[in-house]
This record gives structure tokens, sequence and C-alpha cells, in this order.
């Protein structure tokens, strides 16, 4: 499993499957999750991208994709929420078909969710700022293993249970379900590849109150640029578009 891929996709579109915006303040300063999604690729995806917006009802379907990636959102996958529960539904027979899938943040669990596993509030707290993930497992997405990296975080929810035949791939201190593989071509990863310093730092200031109120010290929360972790989207673009 830990070898290269071969997914033969890229005559088809990236679709980036949109389930919420960023925080006000960060959305007027850096845009919206495509934009960021689109910028951290860069070049590393030379084909056509499509944008769907789950909330709207739009649904990525195996035979006009190549690839796909589900964005964060500050909604909560335990609220059950109609259109959530479609996209769970959508995301389970996208990712049985085959396509490369690779879900950040609630599409992580949107899909632990989807393909079998559990989502609850964090008993451990709220992770957010840049921390320090763990490789557990070498994987063509996260490169070897062990070895530590630094990623940017911010969430409340978390796995509780990985899916039937999920692989652990890396953890954090507060996330023991930090990465994992569903399967051949589908990951999900609790970290933001696409946020820099600037953006957590954004997040940062736009949880204040509520960081506070949990008794997080501000002053302990580092907020900085992750280019391995950057590089993990891009990683997940080329491996979709080798063929």
């Amino acid at each position: 499993m830990a070898g290269a891929l071969n997914f033969s996709t890229m005559a088809l579109p990236l679709g980036i499957l949109v389930t919420g915006d960023p925080v006000p303040n960060v959305r007027t300063a850096r845009g919206s999750f495509e934009r960021m999604v689109r910028e951290t690729l860069g070049a590393a995806w030379e084909g056509e991208v499509v944008v769907l917006d789950a909330e709207k009802g739009e649904q990525p379907l195996a035979t006009e994709l190549g690839a796909l990636v589900v964005t964060g959102s500050p909604a909560s996958v335990t609220s059950r929420a109609p259109w959530i529960v479609d996209t769970e539904a959508a995301l389970a027979a996208f990712v049985a078909a085959g396509v490369p899938t690779l879900g950040i943040c609630f599409g992580h669990q949107l899909l632990v969710q989807a393909l079998g596993g559990s989502v609850t509030k964090n008993p451990r707290g709220r992770e957010i700022g840049t921390v320090d993930f763990e490789v557990l497992e070498a994987d063509p997405l996260l490169g070897a293993a062990p070895r530590r990296l630094r990623v940017n975080a911010s969430h409340v929810d978390s796995a509780r249970r990985l899916p039937p035949g999920a692989r652990l791939l890396g953890h954090t201190l507060l996330d023991p379900y930090g990465a994992a593989r569903f399967g051949e071509r589908a990951w999900g990863v609790q970290f933001h590849p696409e946020f820099d310093g600037e953006i957590v730092r954004g997040y940062i200031e736009a949880r204040r109150e509520d960081i506070a109120g949990e008794g997080i010290e501000l002053e302990s929360l580092a907020s900085d640029d992750t280019p391995e972790s950057a590089e993990v989207l891009r990683r997940f673009a080329r491996l979709a578009a080798e063929r």
C-alpha cells in the first residue's frame, strides 16, 4: 500500500467539494476554502477544476471527476443536518468507485462517518494553531515514517472511531486520529494543508473569546507557515494525476 499509485485520472477535472466558509475575517483577507486549496495546489494540478457546493446539494459524481478534495467547514458533522447526511451518502459512493479523494478537517470527518466510523466533540478539547503531527505509517500521501511535521489546525470535533479497514497514518497530541487512509484511493487529514501562518492567526483571533473561555492561553498558540503540510495537498494532486 505504501508504493507508488497509478490512477490514470488526469483527463478528468479535479473537484473541490466546498462544505462551508472560513471565519469572516479570514474570508475577507484570504478568500474562500476553494481559493486557498487552489493557491496551495499551484502547478501540482494542471488540469481543469470543478467547484461543488455541498450545502446547495451539489454532489460529486465518479463518472465526472478525476479526483476530489473535500474542504473544511464551520459546521459540525454531529449535527446530522440533511445536507451533511446527503453528502456522506454521496461520498461513500464516490470512494467506492475508486476515485482519488482527500478530506480536509471537516472533510476528513465526513469521510470517517460516511464510511462507517464515528465523529464526536473531541474530549481532549479544541485544537488550534500550529502543532506537531507525528507520521506513524509510511504512505504516498504523507511520506516516510516515523517522523514529525508541523501542521495548522482548527477544530473542536474529531474522529472517535475509524471506519472498518481504515489505516491510521498519524496523530497529534490532541487528536489520535489525525490522518487516515480509507482503502486504496481515499485519505483524510484533520489538519489544514491549505492554511499558512496568516490564516491560522486569523482563526485564533476569530476564536479568541472561545479559546480564553476554554482556559487556553492565547500566548501558547503557535501560528506558522507549514510548508511540509502544504506539500501533502500537492502530493495528493500529483498522485491523482499519475498515469
